[in-house]
């Protein structure tokens, strides 16, 4: 049995958008004066069937016209079926692992990257460094390292003047932003503690084929594998868990876990976690996510205050307080952030949230690291402490290693045994 340790043990519509035009001030800013928002694409799969419809809805709401200058995938297939889709020469479009690179030599302004999560980072940090905006889709890394390194780029993009806005949309939405300025206002006084919940069904899964090698199948199956999407309690419930942050108004300081495998097909992946988060002051979170068919799901985010209680994005119970008027263009949050990423680049006013998707992304890995060792981890062992056995733990093969081919796929079906404070991998039945 292998202990789960280093990386190098793991391989060897018209009336809107005039309205919109007139709050979008495109004359502080005379350099972005342009009608068409230049946007590429990094990761053609699944994920940016939603992301890139929802940036052309997000410009046309703000009187602008989006022009794809730019695809990367890995694949072919992919790479064909997105150049289509939105009339993309063949000229700007690139295959392979390196291909990122290659599409940050485009003119595009804003570059939206939608790959497995364990590529996020070092993608993230060539498409500040080469003076693009970006919109990065959660969760932002998948081990410890890659958290800090997501902050590290921030405040690089902060120097720059550079945008990065994360796919975490409930920050974006007017019901969560609603709950979120009332508690603000004191509607439910202090938070206590509350739940946040995932609980539903494993999304999909991608079988593999005689002519894939490894790194075709970690990458086409990558939401099963723990070192592609850092398991789903931080490629899906970080977005549970980035809402505690958020309305509390901090990181947690803890956390102690478990979770387990009981019939997932693939991969080497848990299918429940449950969390108690400990944020400091006697307020502790529950955190519980699953992926199992026949359940009850839930999906969504409760706490409970001195004044009274609310859903992250339903009723509350408490003190009726005033708020600002709080204005979107859609009521779709995936399009709302869109829309607030190009509208900050063109007012000069770039949005800035990879601290804050960082850290929730970190939320999730301090979970997993929990679950998976039996033991209680702290924020410091990931992001403050380099002697914990966390704090330079990776999840596995690097993007350079993806790049240069140097990546074998785990054992199927081995998952993590806690004890004793450290994780074992057992083959499940």
């Amino acid at each position: 049995m292998d202990k789960f340790v280093s990386r190098r043990n793991f391989v060897k519509s018209t009336g809107a958008a005039i309205a919109a035009a007139s709050i979008y001030n495109i004359s502080g800013a005379a350099h972005h004066s342009s009608a068409t928002v230049k946007v590429a694409l990094i990761g053609c799969g699944g994920r940016s069937n939603r992301d890139m419809p929802n940036f052309i809805k997000a410009c046309e709401l703000l009187g602008k016209k989006a022009e794809v200058v730019g695809l990367a995938d890995a694949y072919q297939d992919r790479l064909d079926t997105a150049a289509q889709k939105y009339g993309v020469d063949k000229s700007k479009c690139f295959v392979g692992f390196q291909s990122y690179q290659q599409v940050l030599e485009t003119d595009a302004e804003i570059v939206i990257m939608a790959t497995p999560p364990n590529f996020r980072p070092t993608h993230l940090e060539a498409v500040i460094k080469s003076g693009k905006h970006a919109m990065i889709e959660k969760p932002v890394a998948v081990d410890a390292p890659g958290c800090r390194k997501v902050i590290e780029v921030g405040e690089l993009a902060k120097k720059k003047g550079l945008a990065i806005v994360a796919g975490v949309q409930r920050r974006h939405d007017i019901r969560w932003l609603t709950n979120k300025a009332k508690i603000d206002e004191g509607a439910i006084g202090t938070i206590l503690g509350g739940t946040v919940s995932w609980n539903g069904t494993v999304p999909w899964i991608w079988g593999r084929t005689q002519e894939m090698d490894d790194r075709e199948y970690l990458t086409r199956n990558w939401l099963n594998w723990s070192e592609m999407s850092g398991d789903h309690i931080t490629e899906q419930h970080v977005h549970n868990l980035d809402v505690a942050n958020w309305f509390l108004g901090r990181h947690p300081e803890s956390c102690v876990g478990f979770g387990g495998r009981a019939r997932r097909q693939t991969g080497n992946q848990y299918d429940f976690f449950s969390l108690d988060l400990d944020y400091g002051d006697g307020v502790h979170i529950h955190s519980q996510c699953r992926q199992l068919s026949g359940c009850f799901n839930r999906v969504g985010e409760f706490f409970r205050g001195t004044e009274g209680q609310t859903f992250g994005d339903g009723k509350m119970t408490g003190k009726n307080v005033k708020i600002p008027e709080i204005k979107v263009e859609s009521d779709d949050g995936s399009v709302q952030e869109m829309v607030e990423l190009i509208r900050g680049i063109y007012n000069d006013k770039p949005l800035n949230e990879a601290k804050s998707i960082a850290e929730s992304t970190a939320t999730a890995i301090m979970g997993r690291y929990s679950a998976y060792t039996g033991k209680l981890v702290q924020w410091s062992d990931l992001m403050q402490n380099p002697k914990s056995h966390f704090y330079n733990l990776t999840a596995g093969s690097s993007p350079a290693d993806f790049e240069a081919g140097n990546v074998t796929v785990p054992m199927e079906n081995v998952v993590a045994v806690p004890g004793d404070g450290i994780a074992v991998r057992r083959k499940t039945s």
